[in-house]
């Protein structure tokens, strides 16, 4: 009985309180707190409210902390975007992240070369409508097909533009480049950035030039290593049938790797999945290091086992980020987080 009772007391002198903590090897004393807003606040101040809550508000959080390390002059930052990026109206924060010197690849698809382009020399995309009062999805899709208006979910773009574009390619932009013969897909973006560029400012264009100006202005490679699943990639195709020009898909890959090869520390920001996630992240593979910092803005799931929804972790398996590299995957509409974790890592770098 006195050994009973002596077991007992043990259990009720845990604490003051007389309550015994277990012990907790993977547990921490981090409280969730509950994110406050409120009139007047900024982006920043918005995202550290993230980090006080969970789920994808801590995760957003993280992505602007590992932000605002990788936008450090000393790492080399690629920039992967994929998706409809630029139709839907993110095109300006790519841009600006160009010439502000954030970026120091873009790895991209040509879709969106391509509607940057038309934007440049004065194409525009439209609001528009999913669906159209009284008629099926299948009814309205047919009555833009009669009407000559493409539609990507909500924005539409008039045919006519890609006329345009075509005409651009032509007379602006395939001339310079037939003369060389045979190019990288680089050089390719190179010139389609400098035409932009040029044509923009010759027609008073009021949209702004845009990525592909950009980077050619900041001397960005643009990297594309899909552009034959675009119009841009057709139009290439279309002019090599009856010209010297042609494009070389492998020529691409030393300049890229020599990059990453010579960078001390190496950054990746990734938006959306597909073709230029991959060309990003691969590019670490046939490099002595790898990625120390890494973003990823996804709405792809990973339980697919496809690459645009693998989280970064899975990349670091495959050599693709160190070991000890700090990174987060955000799993929303990208059109939603990269406004908000450029916006707040950029708050917090500039002011």
């Amino acid at each position: 009985m006195s050994d009973e009772h002596d077991h007992d007391s043990d259990a009720a002198d845990g604490d003051a309180d007389g309550h015994h903590e277990p012990e907790r090897e993977t547990f921490s004393h981090d409280p969730i707190g509950h994110a406050e807003v409120r009139a007047g606040m900024t982006v920043g101040d918005l995202a550290d409210e993230y980090g006080n809550a969970g789920v994808g508000a801590a995760n957003l959080h993280e992505a602007v902390d590992i932000t605002e390390a990788m936008f450090d002059d000393d790492v080399t930052v690629f920039f992967s975007l994929a998706g409809a990026m630029v139709p839907t109206g993110m095109r300006a924060i790519v841009a600006d992240l160009i010439r502000d010197g954030y970026i120091d690849v873009l790895v991209t698809t040509g879709a969106n070369l391509t509607h940057d382009a038309i934007e440049a020399i004065g194409g525009k995309h439209h609001h528009g409508e999913v669906t159209a009062e009284d008629k099926t999805e299948r009814e309205h899709d047919e009555q833009l097909r009669d009407e000559g208006v493409d539609r990507i979910y909500n924005v539409y773009l008039p045919q006519e533009f890609f006329a345009t574009f075509e005409s651009h390619l032509r007379e602006e932009v395939f001339p310079t480049l037939e003369a060389e013969g045979v190019v990288s897909i680089q050089r390719l973006t190179e010139e389609l950035g400098r035409a932009n560029a040029e044509v923009n400012e010759r027609d008073d264009v009021h949209e702004d030039p845009g990525i592909a100006a950009a980077a050619y202005e900041n001397d960005v490679p643009i990297y594309c290593p899909a552009v034959q699943d675009s119009v841009l990639g057709l139009q290439a195709w279309m002019y090599s049938q009856t010209s010297d020009f042609s494009l070389d898909a492998l020529a691409d890959m030393t300049p890229l790797t020599d990059i990453a090869y010579h960078a001390d520390e190496a950054a990746a920001f990734v938006v959306g999945g597909g073709v230029p996630k991959n060309f990003t992240l691969q590019t670490m593979l046939v490099s002595p290091d790898a990625y120390d910092y890494a973003v990823q803005l996804t709405m792809d799931p990973q339980q697919t086992g496809g690459l645009s929804g693998a989280t970064l972790d899975e990349a670091r398996s495959w050599g693709k980020l160190e070991k000890d590299a700090e990174n987060v995957s955000v799993y929303a509409d990208a059109t939603i987080t990269l406004p908000l974790v450029v916006a707040a890592a950029r708050e917090r770098l500039e002011n």
